[in-house]
């Protein structure tokens, strides 16, 4: 978009406004037209196809009246918060209360600025864009804290207190599994992460060496605590906190917690697909400029979608765990495996500064291995499975 914007500038489309202004528009219009039409369908669309993973999961059916299969239960469920009916408790702090949800927002909404879709399709190539990703998505805890203090109410309280707990602490593992990134290819660029991979699964940086292929692991467990997704959703546990820091939400403001967490979990999987697997890399199979830039959106959204998927398939397996079980997962086991990640990738490239080929190959064909078990398994889980047996005191 910078690109752009400095061609018009010099094509002496905007003369008599300061250079400032223009960067300024050009951001806002960029924002506004991202949220519209991408950002609000895709978390809008997430929701609905989460509650049909679900479903179809635990032997049920899910949304499936609105529109052709419930694909329009999304937007229902928009219009039905927003013809809601705001509220805000009489003792609640009103100017904290009324901000939270926006600033939860805001901290998801500003991620995608560098986000990468293409090799052209990018709002901002910071130099430092992943350390701008740890930075606004840390505006998240901020919010959360601000809606359970000004509640005034002990359950959204404890809710914000246990976020703010939980997301400082899996921020640790998080932004050590990137630092071995970093170390890597030598670069805080998210656009320079995906140069530094090929568009072939061997080249992608997840099977660069063994402890980067653990520390995607570690990132995306600790991304989901982040995210406040199941099994970590300690937060708004309904069995102990009531909706924990949402318990007094109602309207559009409830549902703008939620939008973000649809969409963070979008964020979740282009930020592994950019670090770990080779992002939106495609074989040369064009030149042409618009086919492989659509090409090159399309393999990056599907990249990043799957691991949106496992995200759905997680919470629909795995039971809450409790809040005691959540800290000593973090600082027992994914710190200290995070640290030793750190300091091997970092004596690997000191030893194989250009990489190791055979080690490459060596840990593609172990991850084929590891799939093919996994899918074999769930395979005979699902021929095996008799649903007949649970639902029959139903029928």
């Amino acid at each position: 978009m910078r690109e752009l914007v400095e061609q018009a500038l010099r094509g002496g489309y905007f003369q008599g406004i300061a250079p400032e202004f223009v960067y300024a528009g050009a951001m806002l219009l960029t924002a506004f037209a991202v949220l519209s039409f991408f950002v609000a369908p895709l978390a809008g669309v997430t929701s609905w196809l989460e509650r049909r993973v679900w479903a179809r999961m635990q032997s049920r059916v899910g949304p499936n009246r609105v529109g052709p299969q419930g694909i329009l239960q999304w937007l229902a469920d928009g219009i039905k918060n927003l013809l809601k009916e705001d509220l805000i408790p009489a003792a609640a702090d009103r100017r904290l209360f009324t901000m939270a949800p926006y600033v939860v927002f805001v901290g998801f909404l500003a991620t995608f600025v560098v986000i990468p879709f293409g090799s052209r399709f990018i709002v901002a190539d910071l130099n430092i864009g992943i350390l701008y990703i740890l930075a606004v998505t840390s505006l998240v805890v901020v919010g959360i804290l601000m809606a359970g203090w000004s509640s005034n109410n002990k359950w959204s309280l404890l809710g914000g207190m246990r976020s703010a707990a939980q997301i400082v602490s899996y921020e640790i593992p998080a932004g050590l599994s990137v630092l071995t990134i970093i170390l890597v290819t030598g670069t805080l660029s998210m656009q320079g992460i995906i140069k530094a991979q090929g568009w072939a699964p061997w080249d992608w940086l997840v099977f660069y060496n063994p402890f980067t292929f653990i520390a995607f692991f570690l990132y995306f467990t600790s991304a989901l605590a982040e995210g406040n997704r199941t099994p970590f959703d300690i937060p708004e546990a309904e069995s102990e906190l009531v909706a924990g820091y949402v318990t007094e939400y109602s309207g559009m403001r409830f549902l703008f917690f939620f939008f973000a967490e649809w969409g963070n979990l979008y964020v979740i999987g282009a930020v592994a697909a950019t670090l770990f697997l080779g992002g939106w890399q495609i074989p040369p199979v064009t030149d042409h400029p618009l086919l492989k830039g659509i090409l090159e959106f399309v393999v990056f959204f599907l990249k990043a979608y799957f691991w949106v998927f496992v995200a759905m398939w997680v919470r629909g397996t795995l039971p809450r765990v409790r809040v005691d079980q959540l800290m000593a997962l973090c600082w027992k086991y994914l710190v200290p495996l995070s640290f030793i990640c750190l300091v091997a990738t970092a004596a690997w490239v000191l030893v194989w500064p250009q990489g190791n080929r055979a080690a490459s190959i060596a840990m593609f064909l172990l991850g084929v291995a590891i799939l093919i078990r996994f899918s074999l398994r769930v395979g005979y889980q699902i021929r095996h499975a008799r649903p007949e047996l649970y639902l029959k005191p139903y029928i």
